[in-house]
């Protein structure tokens, strides 16, 4: 019985791979296909042995999954960004050597020893910590993505950048390993007036933010670990804050100082800076949650179609600064319909969320969209919807559904549709 049940079984699987097709159809054998028929030199030698790689990088047929920048976007590398190639990855968390890069007076390389971080302001007790002494802290493992406010900010006027690393790569998503802040101000003794906090980084700049005592008491940490290794010093090594679901501005890297004070400081950079310029001249100020936001990643201008037609995935990320992205939704049209995408892997309060949508491709042109609906309702805005409400100003806080325009040669570009 049991090999007349498999048999049956095994002809079930024939019989429906061949009424309904394979998904891929893969190549007939070929005899001048030299890659299967022939033995590679990688089978024929050694490799390297444990001792030549003591901390591993990725093969080298991938060495071009990396960082970039746009050299005019600023006006030295010191104050620039490197982008995440979020067109080459998978899943939801970035690796550290890929996690996008913005300075404002380039990498701070601090000796651990002689780091030390303080708490001054309305306190009962200033203090100072070094490094081992806030290890000495309980701490928690926390995933969730950092923004720049100003991802997606050279497409407020219309499609420019024609990458979805350079439009949307300012974001990645990885573990943080932190005290929870509320403890190290609970160690100093808050007084009953303390209503804000101001964040200092320890580099050239001298980085500063305001931030409201509540959010800091709620979720806040003091990070010295991503994905289980040390920050990398380019993402603040030894120590940062982390804002869940806030700006990337505020989560200050080289964190060494936190003062307590009754009202905001209305330093630099949220006054002239990571305030959103409206179309009359006027400024929304203290706009520091991301919205929900997505884009499609796979196909992109940096990742075209090299298949003539047939079975197509298509890829993305979404987010949300105040919960966990509910739906997605992807346009093959420039937004007159809309199909349910498949959210998959985890689901996590203010972290990424992987999206996939598979449809078969005909080989005709398409306009390519998505659109996230967070867990408070919240819907991703088009792009021209945002500019009713806030003109063409500003360069802060765009999360207008973006469009890929897919031509018959698979070639891929950012354009936009009304």
């Amino acid at each position: 019985m049991k090999s007349n049940k498999n048999h049956s079984r095994r002809n079930f699987i024939i019989g429906g791979l061949a009424a309904g097709g394979s998904v891929v159809a893969g190549q007939a054998l070929s005899a001048g296909d030299a890659a299967i028929i022939d033995k590679q030199p990688w089978s024929n030698e050694l490799g390297d042995g444990v001792d030549v790689r003591p901390y591993g990088f990725p093969s080298k047929f991938v060495s071009n999954v990396k960082r970039r920048n746009v050299e005019w976007l600023t006006a030295s590398t010191e104050s620039s960004v490197n982008f995440t190639p979020i067109h080459e990855l998978e899943g939801i968390i970035t690796p550290n050597g890929l996690c996008f890069e913005r300075h404002h007076a380039g990498i701070a390389e601090i000796d651990p020893t002689q780091y030390r971080f303080m708490i001054n302001g309305l306190v009962e007790k200033e203090l100072v910590f070094t490094l081992d002494d806030l290890k000495r802290f309980p701490r928690e493992n926390k995933i969730y993505f950092l923004e720049c406010a100003a991802n997606g900010g050279m497409e407020w006027k219309g499609a420019q950048l024609n990458g979805c690393q350079f439009t949307h790569g300012m974001i990645h998503n990885v573990m943080y390993t932190g005290i929870p802040l509320k403890l190290i101000l609970q160690e100093a003794g808050l007084k009953g007036n303390a209503k804000w906090i101001l964040a200092e980084g320890a580099d050239a700049s001298a980085m500063t933010r305001s931030i409201p005592i509540e959010k800091v008491l709620q979720d806040c940490l003091v990070a010295f670990a991503m994905n289980g290794e040390a920050l990398r010093p380019e993402q603040g090594y030894p120590v940062r804050l982390v804002v869940p679901g806030w700006e990337g501005n505020m989560w200050v890297k080289w964190l060494r100082r936190i003062e307590v004070g009754d009202q905001p400081w209305q330093h630099r950079e949220e006054t002239s800076k990571y305030t959103d310029l409206m179309q009359n001249g006027k400024a929304r100020n203290f706009s520091w949650e991301m919205d929900a936001k997505s884009v499609i990643t796979n196909p992109s201008p940096q990742a075209p179609l090299n298949h003539a037609r047939g079975h197509t995935v298509i890829s993305g990320i979404a987010w949300s600064g105040r919960g966990k992205v509910r739906e997605v939704h992807v346009s093959l049209d420039g937004g007159k319909n809309w199909r349910k995408a498949r959210i998959d892997g985890p689901s996590l309060d203010r972290s990424v969320h992987r999206f996939y949508y598979d449809f078969d491709w005909t080989g005709e042109e398409l306009l390519i969209q998505s659109r996230a609906i967070d867990s408070i309702g919240y819907v991703q805005p088009t792009k021209d919807a945002l500019r009713k409400v806030r003109g063409s100003n500003s360069i802060y806080h765009n999360n207008g559904i973006q469009t890929w325009h897919i031509r018959k040669n698979g070639e891929v570009e950012n354009v936009e549709v009304s």
